[in-house]
């Protein structure tokens, strides 16, 4: 809680505002009962008129400077607890912006929204509303005893009674409220991640007429969380009307026993009166500490989950300042190996190979060979276990990793889209574009044809997640983006699987063309698509068992031979 709630000494003069107001405002609401006794001792049992219109205007310039300091402490405190919600959101931003698919597989996307958002506003709350009761209450409390003792000691008794009973009741409130509240949170992370794969998956769930099973999984998440939500109000719904009862309690037996000091002579009437309004600012300070009390445990929780992924070591760390323009459009492989955390067996072993310009480098295997994991390594999502990467012919430990990736061009397996125009999407790959680079990119993409017949063209509106757009059309803007960006090294991810077999043709003949100088790395599951490449990458659990030309492979290897066979005819095969 501590290292989250040192963000806030940018806010340190406002902070300082606030404790200056809520001391003016505290001030006036202990001067109050005072000028209350002196009203009615000295004004009203004598019939003083004068008196009274002198004191009760007194009394109501100091209720207006009181009120004007409550209504600037909560204007500031707000303003420091959405600053820090502000900075608190960028900061895990720029965090989880920097994360290897590592750090990202070990939080999950709908965990880190709930801790970007939920948590935060958590925090938000914390301190909206403790920067004004921390000090608030310690001075009401301190100043009610101070004011109550000196009006009558004997009675102040009543309240150090009352006291401890409701001191050791906020302590068993926090004792158990802090594990519901951690319980809490993780049940709101489930919930979220079940509607996010249920919002995300929609299409799937109704093909399979999964619709009840999926109803029921978010009716498990959905009880869970409203079962353990139960739990703690139950808690502050019997912690509230307990700690009312004791209050006025309290006040009961002031009155009681502040009957017999008047009686007896030891009290006036005013005094009683002020005395009474001093045990409420008391009791009302320990009600404002209980709000802490159960706001603490949850406000805990959620900066320890903030604190969690702030504190987050970084997997792949980019700390690299050489240059990777040695040896333009190349990439390297030297004995790589690599190994997922917490896997027994490497995923890929002693890969050895090269990439030139003007080379088109096809990757080929069966599922879960490692192709994909292969070209995750170039774009260092994660670090080798063993061996080196070179780009452009450099270590890519040792260059900044924003050099190296702006310097590719990636086209990923599934086609991500984002909401927006079509040229707004294409522009994603470099937003500097001319409209004709982004027509070039979208004719050599086979994209400019669907554009050009939607109602705006380029202008048209993307819904979110490319929803008014088919599979193939994604992929192609998908490729639209890496082309714009003119990057030394074109990697595609199995990004032609969406299109059928004439557009995937015309769109390999236009690359060919547009990359002549580039380097191409082209992950593949078709052998349509690999054929016209200049080697041919053949991967089986994990290591290179084939590398060559189409035909040289098809007389010297039986796996690629395999590969072949499954996917072509025999006459295609014998070509």
């Amino acid at each position: 809680m501590l290292k989250i709630l040192r963000n806030l000494s940018v806010y340190k003069w406002t902070v300082a505002a606030v404790f200056v107001l809520i001391f003016l405002q505290s001030m006036a609401d202990l001067f109050l009962p005072t000028l209350m006794a002196d009203i009615i001792d000295n004004g009203v049992v004598v019939g003083d008129i004068p008196y009274i219109l002198k004191v009760g205007s007194i009394m109501l310039i100091v209720t207006a400077f009181g009120a004007f300091a409550a209504v600037g402490a909560s204007y500031f405190s707000s303003k420091v607890a959405m600053g820090l919600g502000r900075d608190l959101r960028r900061k895990v931003f720029h965090h989880v912006e920097a994360f290897s698919l590592q750090e990202f597989n070990k939080f999950g996307t709908a965990s880190l929204i709930t801790r970007t958002t939920n948590d935060i506003t958590q925090i938000q709350h914390l301190v909206m509303m403790g920067l004004r009761m921390t000090l608030s209450a310690p001075l009401m409390l301190a100043g009610g005893i101070i004011l109550a003792v000196a009006k009558d000691p004997k009675l102040t008794m009543v309240i150090l009674f009352a006291m401890p009973v409701l001191i050791v009741f906020l302590v068993i409130i926090f004792m158990k409220g802090m594990p519901l509240f951690h319980k809490v949170q993780k049940k709101v992370d489930r919930l979220n991640l079940v509607l996010r794969e249920n919002l995300t998956g929609v299409r799937v769930i109704r093909s399979f007429n999964r619709e009840k099973e999926e109803q029921a999984r978010l009716e498990t998440a959905n009880r869970e969380l409203t079962d353990i939500s139960i739990k703690v109000n139950k808690l502050l719904a019997f912690g509230m009307p307990l700690m009312m009862l004791i209050m006025n309690l309290t006040v009961v037996g002031v009155i009681w026993f502040g009957g017999f000091r008047i009686d007896g002579g030891h009290m006036q009437i005013g005094d009683l009166m002020a005395f009474i309004q001093y045990v409420m600012l008391i009791m009302f300070a320990l009600l404002m500490a209980s709000m802490m009390f159960v706001m603490i445990p949850r406000a805990a929780v959620s900066a320890k989950r903030i604190h969690e992924v702030l504190s987050m070591e970084l997997s792949v760390m980019d700390e690299g300042t050489e240059k990777a323009d040695k040896k333009r459009g190349t990439v390297e492989f030297e004995n790589v190996t690599f190994r997922y955390p917490g896997a027994e067996e490497p995923v890929l072993s002693g890969i050895s190979l090269s990439v030139g310009p003007g080379e088109t480098t096809a990757i080929i295997g069966g599922t879960g060979t490692g192709k994909s994991t292969l070209v995750n390594l170039i774009l260092r999502f994660y670090d080798v276990t063993e061996g080196t990467i070179r780009f452009n012919g450099v270590d890519i430990r040792t260059a900044p990793t924003e050099e190296i990736r702006r310097k590719i061009g990636y086209v990923p397996q599934k086609a991500v889209i984002f909401s927006g125009t079509v040229a707004e999407n294409i522009r994603f790959g470099n937003e500097n574009a001319t409209d004709e680079e982004v027509q070039h990119a979208a004719k050599i993409a086979q994209a400019h044809d669907f554009i050009s017949k939607m109602k705006d063209g380029y202008d048209t509106l993307i819904e979110q997640g490319g929803m008014n757009l088919s599979g193939g059309q994604k992929q192609r803007l998908s490729i639209a983006r890496a082309l714009v960006r003119k990057p030394d090294v074109y990697i595609f991810d199995d990004s032609f699987s969406a299109l059928d077999f004439k557009t995937d043709a015309k769109l390999r003949a236009a690359l060919k063309e547009e990359t002549q100088d580039k380097a191409v790395i082209i992950v593949a599951q078709r052998v349509s698509t690999v054929v016209d490449a200049d080697q041919i990458i053949v991967l089986e659990q994990g290591r290179i068992v084939g590398k060559g030309t189409h035909q040289e492979l098809l007389e010297t290897n039986e796996v690629y031979r395999e590969i072949v066979k499954s996917q072509m005819a025999e006459e295609v095969s014998a070509s």
